[in-house]
């Protein structure tokens, strides 16, 4: 990749990985490493032009079905897409669907951008996720197969130990805390071509471990908080997507918008950015 290149426009499509959870904001709006980027990619580039169109929640069929089509349309510089894990996660999954799938979503979006990014997600340590290990790992040598087929970009944080770090994840060990989506969008930007700021991978300084009483009292409230709730919208076929749209997507219209920051050497929130009418 060159670097120091010049992208004018990103869209970003997936799950609550690229919407932004756990990256809570004051105002109840989540940042997450897209927006990060895009703030940084904006501040290069007057006129740049940013979507998100992830929703929390959401499958790979879902993703392609509802999101993909409205990413080519935008014919965007840079296309991110982080979908599949979601379904790794399932008490049952069709793997071969889902490989047949990301690859319709790829084949979709690689002639309509400019750069297709794709993601090997970050995994962080504990038996729960070692019960789902050997399928994200088939679905990450899928990605490799694919973005070597059709000229992808592919982000690891798979391989980075620092990113299994529990303080780099919420409470609810499935979302990246703010500081673990600081550096994915880090990680992102260097993968694009773009001069380093800092080595992401770096660890986390050393520090003393919660006791045994801490411990436990923090998995009870997992458990209760979001484990068990995670079960039931398994079990019932709900999602925590459910009715929510992405955060530049209008559901009145069914049309993804530009959002652009009023200021490009001081891009700020893009929460406050503006909105380009389609």
């Amino acid at each position: 990749m060159e670097i120091n290149a010049t992208y004018n426009s990103l869209v970003a499509i997936g799950d609550s990985f690229t919407e932004g959870m756990s990256d809570l904001k004051p105002d109840g709006s989540y940042q997450g490493w897209a927006d990060v980027l895009a703030g940084r990619l904006a501040a290069r580039a007057p006129g740049f032009r940013y979507a998100n169109l992830a929703v929390r929640g959401k499958l790979i069929g879902q993703i392609v079905e509802e999101q993909v089509d409205l990413a080519a349309a935008m014919k965007a510089d840079v296309v991110t897409l982080v979908g599949g894990l979601n379904d790794t996660l399932r008490p049952k999954v069709d793997m071969v669907r889902v490989r047949d799938l990301l690859t319709e979503a790829v084949e979709r979006l690689t002639p309509s951008c400019g750069q297709l990014v794709l993601m090997r997600s970050p995994g962080r340590n504990g038996p729960v996720m070692e019960h789902f290990r050997p399928r994200m790992e088939e679905l990450f040598a899928h990605i490799d197969g694919l973005a070597s087929l059709h000229g992808a970009l592919v982000v690891d944080l798979y391989g980075a130990e620092s990113l299994g770090d529990p303080r780099l994840w919420d409470v609810d060990r499935l979302h990246l805390t703010s500081e673990g989506h600081r550096r994915v969008a880090e990680a992102v930007w260097q993968t694009l071509g773009l001069a380093p700021e800092e080595d992401w991978r770096t660890p986390l300084l050393s520090a003393e471990r919660p006791g045994w009483a801490s411990r436990r009292v923090a998995d009870a409230r997992f458990a209760k908080e979001h484990l068990g709730p995670w079960i039931g919208r398994r079990l019932t076929g709900r999602s925590s997507g459910d009715g929510r749209t992405g955060a530049h997507v209008s559901a009145e219209l069914g049309k993804a918008f530009w959002v652009t920051p009023a200021d490009h050497e001081n891009p700020g929130s893009v929460t406050d950015w503006l909105r380009l009418e389609p």
